[in-house]
């Protein structure tokens, strides 16, 4: 994979960083703001994605929408690679300086500028972190559901670059079910509005929904305007232990099949959870030796009348399977140790191993299939995986643990059964990245998900957008 993004990084013609160059980023952003010593180009070098550094040249801080223009046109001008950079908590490397260049870090974008409580809509920066920027509108009774695992530390317009979800999508939606407006630069440095404040649509081409997902590879993003709904008041979870991983995942779609649309639906393999009890440190939940896996089941809603009739319900349609004993989570904070051990599994896995992740995404009721194959092609190529995931959306996250893997199998090998793998996914109707995005790692994977036209149709898109190639290159496109 290393070796595809060298030859392509090698025949686009970028300029190297002058000094010249330096002293126009300090010209727009103050001294303070332009940074070339190396604890910031090392912070700006890798994300969350597996091991992967890729050093800038300069760490740009912008703090707003003139100064980014000025800086992305004399950018283009001097075909200098400009690579957007959020919280860094990306899995995909998207934020990866991979061609050198300027990383433009938007941390000082970070202004929640409106909330309209009338219309239910928010303005905001990129850099508001996602939480914050939740709490702040819960404040004012409003809802914004999309919520990635990294919440907490994530920016909005980290998450607007990737479409992220999050648990609660499969109620709720992700994020282009959110937007109804973006304040863009292009490459060019023209700015504009690619849509309006409205809930419906039809004029013309969309080019908000465009913008949403495109990892930065079209336009910087400085403002956001998101469609809110009331905040709800009550919640119900549970926690579902399983003596077999299939059937937990044959479970889901039987919630679905008899009526019931939980807003969260989570699936833990057994290593999952029991990586991260240990890595948040705490006893959690009771884990017998015959436990292969667990789903954490959430309702919410304003009538707790309700939630209780469709907690019973959800509870005996699981009932028909293998299971050990429902844990009800009964105080705020045994749901908050709950979410804790689903949003750090991640973090836990990173921890245990060198790994990858593959965001595979199927049409929910074909997950017992796709756990079944992963398991099989784990046998077939030698790698043992730890899968957890938003399985009520069909969202299954794959952790590829080294573990015992010679460099030979996990370098050269272990590719072989990702590409088996994503043609599997593929052939169920489903693609190979339900919210990490593409970025660096999945690039050499497009063409199971696309034919050439398809590709062909992209790349123009990004053509027009970017004619020079200077906004995140080396990303989505091989």
């Amino acid at each position: 994979m290393y070796v595809r993004i060298f030859f392509f990084l090698c025949s686009m013609s970028f300029n190297k960083i002058q000094q010249a160059d330096i002293a126009f980023f300090t010209s727009v952003c103050g001294e303070r703001y332009v940074h070339t010593d190396e604890e910031q180009l090392q912070r700006c070098a890798s994300d969350h994605t597996e091991d992967l550094r890729y050093m800038p040249e300069v760490v740009v801080q912008p703090a707003n929408t003139e100064e980014v223009s000025r800086l992305v046109r004399y950018c283009n001008g001097r075909l200098i690679p400009v690579t957007p950079r959020g919280a860094g908590t990306g899995l995909s490397g998207g934020s990866l300086p991979v061609a050198g260049g300027v990383s433009l870090d938007m941390k000082r974008f970070n202004k929640v500028l409106k909330v309209d409580r009338r219309n239910f809509q928010v303005t905001t920066e990129p850099g508001v972190i996602t939480q914050e920027l939740q709490e702040h509108l819960k404040a004012e009774g409003l809802f914004y559901p999309p919520d990635p695992a990294s919440k907490g530390s994530c920016f909005i317009g980290g998450n607007v670059a990737e479409n992220s979800g999050g648990p609660r999508a499969v109620k709720y939606g992700v994020v282009k079910d959110y937007v109804l407006n973006l304040e863009v630069v292009l490459a060019s440095g023209d700015v504009i509005w690619t849509g309006a404040n409205v809930l419906k649509n039809a004029t013309g081409y969309n080019l908000t929904q465009l913008v949403v997902g495109s990892e930065g590879t079209l336009g910087i993003v400085t403002k956001i305007v998101l469609r809110l709904v009331p905040a709800v008041k009550h919640d119900l979870i549970m926690l579902v232990p399983f003596r077999s991983a299939v059937q937990a995942c044959e479970a889901v779609n039987a919630i679905f099949m008899a009526g019931y649309t939980p807003s969260a639906l989570e699936f833990m393999e057994r290593d999952a959870i029991e990586w991260s009890m240990k890595y948040v440190q705490s006893a959690g939940v009771a884990l017998p030796p015959d436990i292969q896996a667990h789903l954490l089941i959430e309702v919410d809603g304003n009538d707790m009348d309700v939630l209780y009739r469709d907690a019973e319900a959800i509870a005996g349609i699981v009932q028909q399977y293998d299971i050990d004993e429902v844990l009800f989570a009964d105080s705020h904070e045994q749901k908050q140790m709950l979410w804790t051990l689903r949003r750090k599994v991640g973090e836990a896995v990173k921890s245990n191993s060198i790994y990858k992740e593959e965001d595979t995404v199927v049409p929910r009721a074909e997950l017992p299939e796709l756990l079944t194959i992963i398991k099989r092609l784990g046998a077939e190529y030698g790698f043992n995986s730890v899968c957890y995931g938003h399985a009520g959306d069909g969202n299954l996250h794959v952790n590829i643990v080294k573990a015992g893997m010679s460099d030979e199998d996990w370098n050269n090998k272990l590719p072989q059964g990702i590409r088996k793998l994503f043609a599997e996914v593929v052939r169920m109707g489903g693609t190979i990245s339900g919210e990490h995005g593409i970025g660096v790692v999945q690039r050499p994977y497009m063409d199971i998900a696309f034919n050439d036209v398809q590709l062909q149709l992209m790349k123009n898109i990004k053509q027009v957008f970017d004619p020079n190639g200077i906004l995140n290159p080396g990303k989505i496109f091989m």
